[in-house]
C-alpha cells in the first residue's frame, strides 16, 4: 500500500502494525485523507487471508487529539452553500451523510471479521478514542503523558463517531453520562478500572501485548454484536432503568440550564440509541450529530475554545522578527497568594524561579504554597515525591534582591499601590541586567503609568495573571505606551511556556477583562438596590450561562477591593465615573457591616465552618425596596448581565484596548467564565445580530440607564450589516514602542 499518514507493516506471525505517523505534525489528527488512508486498511486487513490482525499504534508522543475540527467547520460552510444552490433537503442530505462518514469508517472496522487493537501512548481523545473504541482490544501505556476522553462537550459538539453508543455499552450509563457531560481525560489506570480499555502496560511493551493478544486467537467482534448481549444498567425500560434517566435529565437541565444543546442530544442519543441495535442506534447518534454540528453555540464554541484559542497559544500575537527566548530563569517579586501560584506554575514549566519578599519568614511561606499544591497532586496519584522534591529545587526562596542576577524575567505580584511597587521596581533595576525584562503582575494600575518610574520603560510591560493561578489559564498581557516589541515577545514566550493562554491588551483602566467583570458586578449590585431578591439575581447568572453570580463573584473577589477600586475611580475620574447606588452599598456592607467577602466569611453571602455559604439574610435590610419574585422579568435579569459585559467588550474594542475579536472572545470564556455556549462577548453580539443587539440594548437604556447606550461601533454595524467577525481575523499591532 502506497500510504502517506501510517506505516503498514506484516509480522512473520501474520499480523500487522498500522503506525500513525503523520508527516510535518507534531500530533495526528483525523483528516479526510487520513479516513482514506485508514479505509484502504481496514480492506487490506479484511481481505488478505494471511493476517490475522491488526494493531493500530502512534509513530508520535502521543495517539491522536481526535479531528481537525477545522474539518467539521468546513462541512457547516459547505451545508450553506448547497443550501443556496439546491436547497434545503439536498443539503442536508449531504450534509448528514459527510458529518456519519467517520462512524460509518469504525463501524466498517469493528466489523470487517478480523481483531482491531488500540496500543495507546499519550493523549487519545475525541475521535481518536472513538477509534479506539472501534477496536476489539484497547491497551493503553502506564505512562502519566497517557489519557483518554471524550471532551466534544467542550467546544459544543458530542462524540458522534459512535462514542455515546459504545461508551454506553460498556460502562453503568450513569457512569458513561458522566463522562460523556464532564468530557474530562481520563488516565490509563483509571480508564482500565472504568472499562474503557482492556489492559495498561509499560510503554515499550504495549504493541506486543496487543499483538500477543491477536496470535492468542482473538476474535474480531465487539460484545454488543454477539448474540444474548446485555446493557450494563439493564434495557431502558426496566426497574433499573428508570432510575437513571429521570435524576439524569435533572442534572443536565440543573448543569447546563438549558444552553448547552449538545448536552441534550447526548441524553437524547444514548437514551434512545441503548433501545435499537447497534446500527441503527449509531445512526440516531449521527441524525444527533448533524443536527448540533450546525447549531450556533457549536460554530461559536468550535471557533473560540479551538481554532482561536489554538491560534493564541501558537503565537498569533508575538512579533515575527523577535528570535525565540529560551527562558530559564524567572525572578518573582512579592510571595503572597499570587506571587506563590506565579512561582509554582513558573517551577512546574521547569523554570528556575527566585521568589523574593520583605523577609525571608515571607518568602518561604511563599514557596510552602507550592509544597503544598504539590503534595496534593501526590495524594491524588497525579505527581510523584520525585516530582516534588524537583519542583522545590527549582525554588529559591530569599529576602536579597542580589539574587535576582541573571533572570530572564521578572514579575511583580506586591501591594496594588504605586508607591510599593515603585520601590520595587528600584531595587529589581539596581541588580538585573541589561536584557531583563519587568512585568507588572497588575488588575488595576496603568502599566504605563508604573512604568514612568522605570529606567527602561521599553522592557515595562503588564502580566497580569488571574486567581488562583494554578487553575486559571489566562494571562492578561499588557502593552504600556513605551513597551517594546522584545517585551512582548518575552512576555509571550513566557505565557507559552507555562501552558497559558495570553491575550494581548493595550492599556487602559481596568485593561479588558477587569472592565467586563466590574460590569458583571456593578449589574448585580444594582439589581440588589433596586429590589431584586437576591437568589433570584444569583439564579439569573447561572441561568445565563455565568458560572457563578455577580453576588458570589464579588464575594471570591472581595467586597473591600471593590469598593477601594469604586474610590480609586471616582478620585481619579470623577464622580460620574462611579454609580452612587453600587457605591453606597458597597460602603454599608464593608463598613457598616464589616462583610468584606469569603476572605473574612461574610459577605453577600455567609459562609459557616463545615457548612454550605447561603445568602446573608441581612441584604433584606439593605434593600430601600424589596420587589415581589412574580414581578421580576428574569429573561431581562439574564439580558442585562449578558448586555452589560459585551457592551464593555464593544467599548473595548472601539478604544483600541482589544485590538483582535479571537482575544476579546478567548479571555472572556476562560478569564471570567462568559457564557461559553455564545462563543465570548464579541461572539455573542455577532451571534444575536448587531441590529438585534442594538435593539436590546436600546430598550435596557431606556429603562435602566446610559451605562446600555451601544457604542457607535456597533451602531455602526447595525446600520451597516457588519460583525466583529466579518473578515478573518487578523492580528492587529499592539501598540509598541
Amino acid at each position: 500500500m502506497n500510504l502517506t499518514h501510517f506505516r503498514f507493516e506484516t509480522d512473520s506471525d501474520g499480523i500487522a502494525l498500522a503506525t500513525w505517523d503523520m508527516p510535518g505534525r507534531s500530533m495526528n489528527v483525523i483528516t479526510p485523507e487520513v479516513m482514506a488512508e485508514l479505509a484502504r486498511i481496514i480492506e487490506t486487513v479484511a481481505g488478505d487471508g494471511a493476517i490475522k490482525g491488526c494493531v493500530i499504534a502512534s509513530g508520535k508522543d502521543a495517539f491522536s487529539g481526535g479531528a481537525d475540527l477545522t474539518m467539521l467547520q468546513g462541512l457547516g460552510i459547505e451545508y450553506a452553500k448547497l443550501r443556496k444552490a439546491k436547497g434545503e433537503e439536498e443539503a442536508m442530505r449531504v450534509f448528514f451523510e459527510e458529518s456519519r462518514r467517520l462512524s460509518l469508517l469504525y463501524r466498517q472496522l469493528e466489523t470487517c471479521g478480523k481483531p482491531f487493537a488500540a496500543a495507546i501512548h499519550g493523549v487519545c481523545l475525541g475521535g481518536a478514542f472513538e477509534l479506539a473504541l472501534a477496536c476489539h482490544f484497547r491497551i493503553a501505556s502506564d505512562d502519566d503523558k497517557t489519557r483518554v476522553g471524550l471532551p466534544e462537550i467542550k467546544v459544543g459538539l458530542f462524540p458522534g463517531a459512535g462514542g455515546t453508543q459504545r461508551v454506553a455499552r460498556l460502562m453503568q450509563t450513569g457512569d458513561a453520562l458522566q463522562m460523556l457531560f464532564k468530557g474530562e481525560q481520563i488516565r490509563g489506570l483509571m480508564a482500565r478500572n472504568m472499562g474503557l480499555v482492556h489492559a495498561v502496560a509499560p510503554k515499550d511493551e504495549i504493541v506486543a501485548k496487543a499483538k500477543e493478544w491477536i496470535k492468542a486467537g482473538a476474535k474480531g467482534v465487539q460484545p454488543w454484536d454477539e448474540k444474548g448481549f446485555k446493557l450494563p444498567s439493564n434495557k431502558v425500560h426496566s426497574a433499573a432503568g428508570m432510575q437513571i434517566w429521570p435524576p439524569a435529565n435533572a442534572i443536565y437541565r440543573r448543569e447546563t440550564q438549558g444552553n448547552y444543546p449538545a448536552a441534550e442530544a447526548i441524553l437524547s442519543a444514548v437514551y434512545e440509541g441503548l433501545q435499537l441495535p447497534m446500527d441503527l442506534a449509531l445512526k440516531v447518534e449521527s441524525r444527533y450529530f448533524a443536527k448540533i454540528l450546525r447549531s450556533k453555540e457549536a460554530a461559536a464554541m468550535i471557533r473560540t475554545l479551538f481554532i482561536s484559542m489554538q491560534e493564541l497559544n501558537k503565537g498569533a500575537r508575538r512579533p515575527a522578527d523577535v528570535p525565540p527566548t529560551k527562558l530559564k530563569k524567572v525572578g518573582v517579586i512579592g510571595a503572597g497568594f499570587m506571587g506563590a501560584g506565579i512561582a509554582y506554575v513558573s517551577a512546574q514549566a521547569g523554570l528556575n524561579v527566585v521568589l523574593v519578599d520583605r523577609d525571608q519568614e515571607a518568602a518561604d511561606k511563599g514557596k510552602d504554597y507550592s509544597h503544598k499544591l504539590i503534595s496534593g497532586q501526590i495524594m491524588k496519584g497525579r505527581a510523584k515525591t520525585a516530582d516534588r522534591d524537583a519542583l522545590l529545587a527549582r525554588i529559591k526562596a530569599t529576602a536579597d534582591y542580589a539574587e535576582l542576577k541573571g533572570c530572564d524575567l521578572i514579575v511583580e505580584a506586591v501591594f496594588e499601590d504605586p508607591k510599593v511597587k515603585a520601590e520595587v521596581i528600584a531595587k529589581v533595576e539596581a541588580v538585573i541586567g541589561p536584557k531583563t525584562i519587568f512585568g507588572s503582575n497588575t488588575s488595576t494600575l496603568p502599566i504605563s503609568g508604573l512604568a514612568q518610574t522605570s529606567k527602561r520603560p521599553n522592557q515595562f510591560i503588564g502580566v497580569h495573571f488571574f486567581s488562583p493561578v494554578e487553575k486559571m489559564l489566562l494571562v492578561e498581557i499588557i502593552m504600556g505606551k513605551k513597551t517594546g516589541k522584545r517585551a512582548l515577545a518575552v512576555a509571550l514566550d513566557f505565557v507559552r511556556a507555562i501552558k497559558k493562554t495570553p491575550i494581548v491588551v493595550n492599556d487602559a483602566r481596568g485593561f479588558y477583562a477587569n472592565r467586563c467583570v466590574g460590569a458583571y458586578i456593578r449589574e448585580g449590585h444594582l439589581m440588589l438596590m433596586e429590589g431584586v431578591p437576591p437568589s433570584m439575581i444569583e439564579a439569573a447568572g447561572k441561568q445565563a450561562g455565568m458560572p457563578v453570580g455577580p453576588l458570589s463573584l464579588n464575594d471570591e473577589v472581595a467586597l473591600d477591593l471593590a469598593l477601594r477600586i469604586v474610590k480609586a475611580t471616582k478620585a481619579q475620574v470623577g464622580a460620574d465615573a462611579v454609580d452612587p447606588q453600587q457605591e453606597k452599598l458597597l460602603t454599608i456592607m464593608v463598613e457598616e457591616k464589616g462583610r468584606a467577602g469569603r476572605k473574612n466569611g461574610k459577605g453577600f453571602y455567609d459562609y459557616p465552618e463545615g457548612g454550605e455559604k447561603r445568602l446573608w439574610p441581612g441584604l433584606a435590610d439593605i434593600q430601600p425596596r424589596q420587589m415581589k419574585p412574580e414581578d421580576v422579568d428574569m429573561a431581562e435579569l439574564k439580558n442585562r448581565l449578558l448586555v452589560a459585559q459585551a457592551l464593555e467588550a464593544a467599548r473595548s474594542v472601539e478604544e483600541k484596548v482589544v485590538t483582535d475579536p479571537r482575544e476579546a472572545d478567548v479571555g472572556s470564556i476562560i478569564g471570567f467564565g462568559f457564557a461559553p455556549f455564545t462563543g465570548g462577548t464579541l461572539s455573542y453580539i455577532d451571534g444575536m445580530g448587531a441590529k438585534a443587539f442594538v435593539d436590546l440594548a436600546n430598550s435596557l437604556q431606556k429603562k435602566h440607564g446610559e451605562r446600555f447606550k451601544p457604542p457607535r461601533i456597533v451602531r455602526r454595524m447595525a446600520k451597516e450589516g457588519g460583525s466583529f467577525y466579518a473578515a478573518p481575523a487578523k492580528a492587529a499591532p499592539a501598540k509598541a514602542a
